[in-house]
């Protein structure tokens, strides 16, 4: 896949225009305020969006979700462990999401994917909901996209929570990046074979059905 500017710039306003404003309002405003202030980017994006294509933004919903979801975190207390555990917040919300959006018509990551493809061409959206009422290998692949995701994040919140309230700090910060970043590696790598196996299982049906043809 090549990457397209909408992509980068959906990267940027969604990732690091929060990380910058978070990072330039906290010695103002403090830690509360810093993260409302990052949420600016997304919100504003969102609303642009929603003037322009009549739809929200799926992945800012998720970037302001999960920021909602660490000041929340922050009235729980601000006891070392319970600051340990608001790093797996957003990781653990977005798995539940995908979760429970399995039972539905449309899974999570069909909306994902779908407001990626709108910004890379030109009526993306209608082509994207096209190929999912005609294609029903690509409903069942979003589904199990779904399903294995939702299971690597709900599973790397839960095993990060425990050793947050388990393990002496000092192991954690050492040994929890590593256990974060490996599982969402696995998930990059599992994401990537198995779009290769579904594109070369696509073409071999393609392939067959024109012999028989």
């Amino acid at each position: 896949m090549k990457i397209r500017p909408g992509f980068l710039l959906e990267l940027v306003v969604n990732f690091l225009l929060p990380w910058l404003a978070y990072r330039l309002a906290r010695p103002h405003v403090g830690e509360t305020g810093a993260l409302i202030a990052s949420a600016v980017p997304p919100l504003v994006w969102s609303a642009i969006e929603l003037v322009r294509f009549r739809r929200v933004d799926a992945l800012s919903a998720m970037v302001i979700v999960g920021i909602v979801l660490s000041i929340g975190a922050m009235a729980l207390g601000g006891s070392p462990r319970m600051l340990l555990l608001r790093e797996s917040l957003v990781s653990g919300a977005v798995g539940v999401a995908f979760l429970l959006s399995l039972p539905m018509r449309r899974p999570l990551i069909f909306y994902l994917a779908r407001a990626t493809v709108a910004r890379e061409m030109e009526g993306g959206a209608a082509h994207f909901e096209a190929l999912w009422r005609e294609r029903p290998g690509l409903a069942s692949a979003m589904r199990m996209m779904t399903l294995v995701w939702g299971v690597g994040l709900t599973a790397e919140t839960a095993l990060r929570a425990w050793m947050a309230l388990t393990w002496p700090i000092e192991r954690f910060l050492v040994v929890s990046p590593f256990i974060g970043y490996g599982i969402y590696a696995g998930l990059g790598l599992w994401t990537l074979w198995y779009r290769k196996t579904m594109r070369r299982s696509v073409e071999a049906s393609a392939q067959a059905s024109g012999i028989v043809s």
